[in-house]
């Protein structure tokens, strides 16, 4: 009775306790580029992901093969050599974290599966909770010993809380639902649905009140995305700050700021909207641009330029990245 109660409770609050890449965070960020007392992140003694991380992609919808190409080169991009700052440098910020025996979040990330799910087996409008069905129906291994899934919803799929309260959330699923307690995320793309407010700074957020900046000959002074498609590119920082707490808050009990579990602050979200040096009121950070006036701070494999926020250094305790100025 008492498992069964403590399920339903998992049930009830689970649409609160998913944790979220929320939009707000970036409209007044709270973030932390210069070096800070403030920050409570605290480590409350549950697992990170030390052991090399097997990934499991679905790609949920009709999803177009350059933006999946551009995903999953990010992705190889976060355990293979490339020129500094790489995204690879990047990632070794989020190794800083432990666990119990002092393991380091581990620098192996492979990409292990994928599935197409072209036929939106669980509709063109999903719940958050719904993400663990779609896990328990893929057509991949349920690897509960070092997996991770990572669901990806294509244009036109709506989700709850989609473009008005998140860009993706992280949590672990239920073994009623999929058999297995595993680390999932959710990513949307948000191209065509919202590209303000989940691909900012690619393209211009409609609830800021104000116009775009302007080059001063009309044109708007929007930064270019450096794969070609604000949506792709966007939702490749939102998967990097996803897979960075997923990975050092995998059950939610590990490192998180504040006392609520159920509405923690994680490394990512300390740092939303910091993208370089000098980063704040709007402002992304000094970022590079490349021959075509794209930005990007990260390099990837096969040529490929990136643009992810920053995440917290518990050494330096601030935002850092590999592109940083210091």
């Amino acid at each position: 009775m008492h498992r069964f109660s403590l399920l339903l409770l998992s049930f009830f609050c689970f649409a609160s306790l998913a944790l979220s890449w929320n939009y707000r965070q970036f409209e007044e960020p709270e973030n932390y580029e210069g070096s800070s007392d403030l920050v409570n992140l605290q480590y409350h003694m549950g697992p990170v992901l030390a052991y090399p991380i097997n990934l499991y992609i679905i790609w949920y919808g009709n999803w177009n093969p350059s933006h999946r190409a551009t995903i999953k080169d990010f992705i190889y991009s976060l355990s293979s050599t490339a020129p500094s700052p790489s995204v690879s440098d990047w990632w070794q910020t989020v190794r800083l974290y432990t666990d119990q025996t002092n393991s380091n979040i581990t620098a192996n990330i492979k990409l292990s599966g994928e599935f197409h799910d072209t036929y939106y087996s669980h509709g063109r409008y999903l719940r958050r909770l719904t993400m663990q069905s779609i896990i328990k129906h893929a057509a991949l291994p349920l690897n509960y010993q070092n997996g991770v899934y990572l669901v990806l919803t294509s244009a036109d799929v709506q989700v709850q809380d989609f473009c008005r309260e998140v860009c993706g959330f992280h949590y672990f699923t239920f073994a009623v639902i999929v058999g297995a307690t595993v680390p999932y995320a959710w990513v949307g793309y948000s191209g065509t649905q919202c590209p303000g407010l989940c691909a900012y700074p690619f393209a211009w957020p409609k609830y800021s009140g104000k116009p775009p900046p302007s080059t001063g000959n009309g044109a708007n002074n929007i930064m270019r995305a450096p794969n070609g498609d604000p949506g792709v590119d966007g939702m490749i920082s939102v998967i990097a700050h996803e897979l960075a707490e997923m990975s050092s808050n995998p059950l939610v009990n590990a490192w998180y700021a504040g006392e609520d579990p159920s509405a923690p602050t994680e490394i990512a979200d300390l740092c939303v909207g910091v993208f370089g040096s000098g980063a704040g009121g709007g402002f992304v950070g000094e970022v590079y641009k490349d021959s075509w006036g794209d930005g990007y701070n990260v390099n990837g494999v096969k040529g490929r330029k990136f643009l992810v926020q920053w995440v917290w250094d518990p050494v330096k305790r601030r935002c850092f990245g590999p592109n940083a100025m210091d």
